[in-house]
């Protein structure tokens, strides 16, 4: 699976680019099909407090799965977005044995 990751108005260290790539690897073991997946990292300003933006998009056949949180770290936020992730991608496997 092909991964981009995009940071928005900032760099994004290494550390976290290879977690992010790796965390989002291990979702091949659950769905060999995943064409490839866009990530991207914003920092919101909403009071005095920057929160944590990432959106995860994941291209399967014939749809699109999208994920997102917000959190007080990127870490934080990348393990709700696999989460997410992982869920909407067994549900979409369970539709694809349904219509075969």
């Amino acid at each position: 699976m092909k991964i981009q990751t995009k940071a928005i108005q900032f760099k994004a260290d290494t550390k976290l680019i290879n977690r992010i790539d790796n965390k989002l690897n291990k979702l091949d073991r659950l769905f060999d099909r995943i064409i490839d997946a866009h990530v991207q990292l914003k920092l919101e300003n909403s009071g005095q407090v920057k929160d944590k933006v990432l959106e995860a998009r994941l291209n399967v056949p014939g749809e699109v799965i999208i994920a997102s949180a917000t959190s007080k770290t990127f870490e934080t936020a990348l393990d709700e977005v696999v989460d997410s992730l992982k869920r909407q991608l067994l549900k979409y496997k369970g539709r694809l044995r349904k219509r075969s």
